[in-house]
Protein backbone atom coordinates (compact mmCIF):
# COMPACT_ATOMS: atom_id res chain seq x y z
CA UNK A 1 0.00 0.00 0.00
CA UNK A 2 2.71 2.85 0.86
CA UNK A 3 5.24 3.34 -1.63
CA UNK A 4 7.29 5.84 -0.01
CA UNK A 5 10.63 4.66 1.75
CA UNK A 6 10.59 6.54 5.39
CA UNK A 7 13.50 4.25 6.74
CA UNK A 8 15.82 7.26 6.10
CA UNK A 9 15.62 10.69 5.84
CA UNK A 10 15.58 12.36 2.65
CA UNK A 11 18.27 15.15 1.75
CA UNK A 12 15.77 15.93 -1.41
CA UNK A 13 15.72 20.55 -1.36
CA UNK A 14 12.95 22.36 -0.96
CA UNK A 15 11.84 25.28 -2.39
CA UNK A 16 11.52 27.55 0.88
CA UNK A 17 15.38 26.48 1.29
CA UNK A 18 15.94 29.38 -1.19
CA UNK A 19 16.75 32.21 1.09
CA UNK A 20 16.59 34.94 -1.95
CA UNK A 21 12.82 34.24 -1.94
CA UNK A 22 10.36 37.15 -2.02
CA UNK A 23 7.36 38.49 -3.03
CA UNK A 24 3.42 37.61 -3.18
CA UNK A 25 4.21 33.68 -3.45
CA UNK A 26 6.38 33.69 -0.69
CA UNK A 27 4.27 35.89 1.50
CA UNK A 28 1.24 33.90 0.55
CA UNK A 29 3.14 30.62 1.77
CA UNK A 30 4.02 31.95 5.06
CA UNK A 31 0.41 32.72 5.78
CA UNK A 32 -0.85 29.27 4.57
CA UNK A 33 1.94 27.67 6.42
CA UNK A 34 0.53 29.58 9.82
CA UNK A 35 -3.04 28.53 8.69
CA UNK A 36 -2.19 24.75 8.22
CA UNK A 37 0.20 24.64 11.60
CA UNK A 38 -2.86 25.95 13.29
CA UNK A 39 -5.46 23.47 12.25
CA UNK A 40 -3.25 20.63 12.98
CA UNK A 41 -2.35 21.87 16.11
CA UNK A 42 1.40 22.69 15.48
CA UNK A 43 2.30 26.32 17.15
CA UNK A 44 0.10 24.80 20.41
CA UNK A 45 3.28 22.23 20.52
CA UNK A 46 6.03 24.92 20.74
CA UNK A 47 3.76 27.08 23.31
CA UNK A 48 3.17 24.17 25.23
CA UNK A 49 7.17 23.21 25.38
CA UNK A 50 8.17 27.10 26.28
CA UNK A 51 5.38 26.58 29.44
CA UNK A 52 7.36 23.55 30.78
CA UNK A 53 10.32 25.45 30.58
CA UNK A 54 9.09 28.40 32.23
CA UNK A 55 7.89 26.56 34.82
CA UNK A 56 10.78 24.49 35.65
CA UNK A 57 12.77 27.26 35.73
CA UNK A 58 11.33 30.53 37.18
CA UNK A 59 12.98 33.61 36.65
CA UNK A 60 12.85 36.79 39.01
CA UNK A 61 12.93 39.39 36.16
CA UNK A 62 12.52 38.53 32.81
CA UNK A 63 13.12 36.03 30.04
CA UNK A 64 14.88 36.07 26.62
CA UNK A 65 13.37 33.91 23.80
CA UNK A 66 14.47 33.58 20.48
CA UNK A 67 13.06 31.52 17.30
CA UNK A 68 15.31 30.47 14.71
CA UNK A 69 13.51 30.24 10.95
CA UNK A 70 10.45 32.51 12.75
CA UNK A 71 9.24 33.08 9.32
CA UNK A 72 6.65 35.91 9.55
CA UNK A 73 6.55 35.21 13.10
CA UNK A 74 3.04 34.49 13.91
CA UNK A 75 4.51 32.24 17.21
CA UNK A 76 6.48 35.09 18.57
CA UNK A 77 3.05 37.31 18.40
CA UNK A 78 1.24 34.23 20.32
CA UNK A 79 3.63 34.43 22.64
CA UNK A 80 4.18 38.09 23.70
CA UNK A 81 0.13 37.72 23.90
CA UNK A 82 0.84 35.09 26.17
CA UNK A 83 3.09 36.45 27.90
CA UNK A 84 1.07 39.37 28.71
CA UNK A 85 -1.78 37.75 29.82
CA UNK A 86 0.69 35.64 32.69
CA UNK A 87 2.53 39.18 33.43
CA UNK A 88 5.80 38.16 32.73
CA UNK A 89 8.66 40.11 31.34
CA UNK A 90 10.29 39.07 28.03
CA UNK A 91 12.06 39.97 25.12
CA UNK A 92 11.17 38.19 21.64
CA UNK A 93 14.23 37.69 18.98
CA UNK A 94 13.14 36.47 15.29
CA UNK A 95 15.83 35.18 13.73
CA UNK A 96 15.64 33.89 9.59
CA UNK A 97 18.12 33.80 6.97
CA UNK A 98 15.34 35.54 4.62
CA UNK A 99 14.87 39.12 5.10
CA UNK A 100 11.66 39.26 3.25
CA UNK A 101 10.14 36.73 5.96
CA UNK A 102 11.93 39.66 8.42
CA UNK A 103 10.15 42.38 6.46
CA UNK A 104 7.02 40.94 6.54
CA UNK A 105 7.21 39.53 10.20
CA UNK A 106 8.29 43.31 11.40
CA UNK A 107 5.10 44.66 9.25
CA UNK A 108 2.61 42.21 11.27
CA UNK A 109 4.08 43.04 14.54
CA UNK A 110 4.27 46.82 15.21
CA UNK A 111 2.05 46.59 17.69
CA UNK A 112 4.36 44.39 19.75
CA UNK A 113 6.99 46.46 21.37
CA UNK A 114 8.63 43.62 22.72
CA UNK A 115 9.30 41.73 19.60
CA UNK A 116 12.34 42.41 17.27
CA UNK A 117 14.05 40.37 14.11
CA UNK A 118 17.18 39.57 12.82
CA UNK A 119 18.22 38.68 9.26
CA UNK A 120 21.03 36.05 10.43
CA UNK A 121 22.97 32.50 9.28
CA UNK A 122 22.88 30.75 12.01
CA UNK A 123 26.45 29.72 12.17
CA UNK A 124 27.10 32.97 11.80
CA UNK A 125 29.68 34.70 14.38
CA UNK A 126 27.00 37.14 14.66
CA UNK A 127 24.22 34.88 16.13
CA UNK A 128 26.68 33.54 18.27
CA UNK A 129 27.50 36.21 19.76
CA UNK A 130 23.54 36.45 20.95
CA UNK A 131 22.54 35.81 24.87
CA UNK A 132 19.32 34.05 25.26
CA UNK A 133 17.37 32.09 27.94
CA UNK A 134 15.15 29.78 25.84
CA UNK A 135 15.33 28.99 21.84
CA UNK A 136 12.23 27.60 19.87
CA UNK A 137 12.65 25.81 16.57
CA UNK A 138 9.26 24.98 14.87
CA UNK A 139 9.31 23.26 11.67
CA UNK A 140 13.20 24.26 11.45
CA UNK A 141 15.37 21.40 12.61
CA UNK A 142 14.56 19.25 9.35
CA UNK A 143 16.51 21.62 7.33
CA UNK A 144 19.78 20.47 8.54
CA UNK A 145 21.53 17.15 8.03
CA UNK A 146 22.38 14.71 11.33
CA UNK A 147 25.66 16.38 12.02
CA UNK A 148 25.02 19.89 11.23
CA UNK A 149 21.74 19.78 13.56
CA UNK A 150 24.25 18.25 16.68
CA UNK A 151 26.45 20.67 16.33
CA UNK A 152 23.63 23.33 16.15
CA UNK A 153 21.63 21.52 19.21
CA UNK A 154 25.26 21.52 21.04
CA UNK A 155 25.49 25.17 20.39
CA UNK A 156 22.54 25.99 21.50
CA UNK A 157 22.10 24.26 24.33
CA UNK A 158 25.57 25.62 25.55
CA UNK A 159 24.38 28.84 25.32
CA UNK A 160 21.10 28.92 26.49
CA UNK A 161 20.59 29.44 30.17
CA UNK A 162 17.62 27.14 30.66
CA UNK A 163 17.47 25.43 26.99
CA UNK A 164 15.79 24.21 23.76
CA UNK A 165 11.86 23.63 22.43
CA UNK A 166 11.75 21.84 18.58
CA UNK A 167 8.78 21.28 17.76
CA UNK A 168 9.43 19.19 14.53
CA UNK A 169 7.39 16.44 12.31
CA UNK A 170 7.18 12.82 12.61
CA UNK A 171 8.68 11.04 9.14
CA UNK A 172 6.07 8.75 8.97
CA UNK A 173 4.29 7.07 6.27
CA UNK A 174 0.87 7.85 6.88
CA UNK A 175 1.53 11.74 7.84
CA UNK A 176 3.12 11.64 4.29
CA UNK A 177 0.18 10.71 2.48
CA UNK A 178 -2.04 12.45 4.96
CA UNK A 179 -0.84 15.68 3.15
CA UNK A 180 -0.96 14.41 0.00
CA UNK A 181 -4.35 13.80 0.39
CA UNK A 182 -4.32 17.53 2.11
CA UNK A 183 -2.65 19.02 -0.73
CA UNK A 184 -4.97 18.43 -3.09
CA UNK A 185 -6.72 21.20 -1.68
CA UNK A 186 -4.15 23.58 -1.61
CA UNK A 187 -3.61 25.72 -4.51
CA UNK A 188 -0.03 27.32 -3.36
CA UNK A 189 2.59 24.70 -5.48
CA UNK A 190 5.67 25.50 -2.34
CA UNK A 191 3.23 24.27 0.46
CA UNK A 192 2.10 21.37 -1.39
CA UNK A 193 6.26 20.19 -2.25
CA UNK A 194 7.43 21.47 0.48
CA UNK A 195 4.90 19.85 2.79
CA UNK A 196 5.56 16.06 1.31
CA UNK A 197 9.60 16.64 1.27
CA UNK A 198 9.60 18.16 4.40
CA UNK A 199 8.04 15.21 5.68
CA UNK A 200 10.89 12.88 4.61
CA UNK A 201 13.36 15.23 6.03
CA UNK A 202 11.73 15.10 9.38
CA UNK A 203 12.27 11.94 12.54
CA UNK A 204 12.02 9.26 13.68
CA UNK A 205 12.34 9.20 18.04
CA UNK A 206 15.74 7.36 17.59
CA UNK A 207 17.32 9.96 15.35
CA UNK A 208 16.45 12.71 18.26
CA UNK A 209 17.53 10.68 21.31
CA UNK A 210 20.94 9.71 19.20
CA UNK A 211 21.53 13.08 18.92
CA UNK A 212 19.92 14.32 22.44
CA UNK A 213 22.36 11.78 23.45
CA UNK A 214 25.83 13.61 21.87
CA UNK A 215 24.62 16.94 23.22
CA UNK A 216 24.77 15.78 26.94
CA UNK A 217 21.56 17.35 28.08
CA UNK A 218 18.75 16.10 30.13
CA UNK A 219 15.96 15.98 27.50
CA UNK A 220 12.07 14.70 26.86
CA UNK A 221 10.73 13.32 23.57
CA UNK A 222 7.03 13.38 23.17
CA UNK A 223 4.80 12.67 19.86
CA UNK A 224 2.17 15.06 19.27
CA UNK A 225 -1.23 15.35 17.10
CA UNK A 226 -0.25 15.51 14.23
CA UNK A 227 3.14 13.91 13.43
CA UNK A 228 4.82 15.81 15.36
CA UNK A 229 7.45 15.59 17.99
CA UNK A 230 8.18 17.85 20.91
CA UNK A 231 12.07 17.57 21.91
CA UNK A 232 13.12 19.33 25.10
CA UNK A 233 16.46 19.76 25.62
CA UNK A 234 17.71 21.06 29.03
CA UNK A 235 21.37 22.14 30.47
CA UNK A 236 22.13 19.31 33.18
Amino acid sequence: MFLVDTSKRSEAIEIMDDFSLEGELFRDTLDKLETINRTLGGNGVTLNGLKKLIKQNPKKESYTIVDLGCGHGDILRDIAKMGRKKGLQLQLIGVDANQDAIDYAEELSKDFEELSFLQLDIFSDQFAKLDYDIVLCTLFTHHFKDQELTELMQQLVNKATIGVVVNDLHRNKMAYYLFKLIGLFIKNKMVREDGLISILRAFKRKDLEQISEKTKAEYSIQWKWAFRYQWILQKI
